[in-house]
């Protein structure tokens, strides 16, 4: 790998590639196209963005190409826009000590920054499928000189729609390129996608869907949909538990639970599609910064999000696909960390609760319901600022853990989930790739 590459690396503080970046770099640097099954946490972003920037600095070099106003030479479709962000970072971050530029574009902002970035010239474009597609419908984007294309996620493109779009994008790139496809479960329309954009790949695979990351202690709890914030409210007054990401099915269930949080005196954010842009990067970096140290979330949104030190995954409500529930937990117990995942099931929902055992392979213990939960909490009115929490909240004692006996069929276990502060992984000097370049 060329030096600017390594240096960038060193200054990041990486030494060690993660197991996704050992089997994709190689052939990738080479020129072959890759199939890569991983999920997000494992540091597949550098294990294509590596590679990328290493062969466009060679080309670069051998051409004297960077001049101004060239045509995107790389694009990388991403599902969201928190991931396409992400990605934009870690090539931000890996190109620091090269001219290479870049441009990331994504719907639900304006469209002019993004204009005027491409005519300016970039030799890297991230985009989603949408947005991309609006500026090619406009003709604002010249794909004529691509070599490389890379999708990301490509499960969860498809979950999204945007197979179609991306066979229309696909149909304008040359066909002369090198092709990467990421993504963490291979169901049979992805495979199909692969084997008509993709040219004899290598197929490189870590951490399969049907298993959880070892660190991760799981817990389960039986409650009923009306209890659920109760319970809630008791699980975030417990000890150890400080950055927490609580996923929902619903925007508007998850807006919900935001204003019950907000009149219990708790710092929360809420996070999913109908929110505009601008308030979900405020949402992220408030969460990030500890500002907020609860998120609320539903699947599609939380998809990409990148933050350390997350200490618990709550499951609010159970996914609909038992393949949500690894990517919900895998984000905890990152760089080294450990990570608690609690899960709420409700009668309704014990068929959901049998897929995601059934995949997993893992029976998640069981948990006594406290006999004594918070009082449900009552919404204030509308405030001025709206996804932050009343002034000088009050942080609520811990209620006093006090548990009733088993429930039927619940093993051996009377006692609260311990909820120790997170260990937060590999000191800087010896922290591996995974550090900065997870989920992204």
């Amino acid at each position: 790998m060329v030096k600017p590459l390594l240096d960038a690396l060193s200054a990041e503080g990486y030494t060690t590639p993660t197991p996704i970046q050992s089997q994709a770099i190689p052939p990738a640097i080479e020129g072959r196209d890759v199939l890569g099954i991983a999920q997000t946490g494992t540091g597949k972003t550098a294990a294509f963005a590596l590679p990328i920037l290493h062969q466009l600095l060679g080309k670069t070099v051998a051409t004297t190409a960077l001049a101004h106003g060239r045509a995107p030479r790389a694009l990388i479709l991403a599902p969201t826009r928190e991931l396409a962000a992400q990605i934009g970072e870690s090539f931000a971050a890996y190109g620091r000590r090269t001219q290479i530029k870049h441009a990331v574009v994504y719907g639900g902002v304006g469209q002019r920054p993004q204009v005027n970035a491409l005519r300016n010239g970039v030799d890297i474009l991230v985009a989603t499928p949408g947005r991309l597609m609006d500026l090619m419908q406009q003709r604002l984007v010249d794909l004529r000189s691509i070599s490389f294309v890379v999708l990301d996620e490509a499960d969860r493109m498809l979950d999204m729609g945007f197979i179609d779009p991306i066979r229309r994008i696909m149909a304008v790139v040359p066909t002369k390129r090198q092709t990467m496809l990421f993504s963490a479960t291979m169901p049979s329309e992805i495979k199909h996608l692969a084997d008509s954009f993709m040219k004899d790949p290598v197929r490189v695979a870590v951490t399969p869907a049907s298993s959880t990351v070892d660190r991760i202690e799981q817990h389960l709890y039986q409650v009923s949909t009306a209890q659920k914030t109760q319970l809630l409210l008791y699980v975030l007054a417990s000890k150890g538990v400080e950055r927490t990401l609580v996923f929902m099915k619903t925007k508007h269930g998850a807006d919900r639970v935001v204003k019950r949080l907000h009149a219990a005196g708790i710092s929360a954010q809420a996070i999913h599609g109908n929110k505009a842009q601008n308030h979900r990067l405020r949402a992220l970096e408030a969460f990030r910064s500890g500002e907020s140290p609860v998120l609320v979330a539903t699947d599609i949104a939380a998809r990409g999000i990148d933050v350390d030190g997350i200490t618990h995954v709550i499951n609010f409500d159970l996914p609909m696909e038992p393949e949500a529930y690894v990517h919900r937990i895998g984000r905890t117990a990152r760089a080294g960390a450990s990570g608690i995942a609690i899960t709420f099931c409700s009668t309704e929902e014990r068929g959901l609760l049998r897929s995601v055992e059934k995949l997993t392979r893992k029976q998640i213990p069981l948990l006594a319901l406290p006999t004594s939960l918070p009082p449900m909490p009552q919404p204030a009115a509308p405030s001025n600022t709206p996804g932050r929490a009343p002034a000088n909240p009050q942080r609520r004692n811990s209620p006093q853990r006090t548990h009733s006996p088993q429930r039927q069929h619940a093993p051996e276990q009377s006692h609260a989930p311990k909820m120790p502060h997170a260990h937060r992984g590999p000191s800087v000097a010896g922290r591996s790739m995974s550090r900065r370049t997870q989920g992204r």
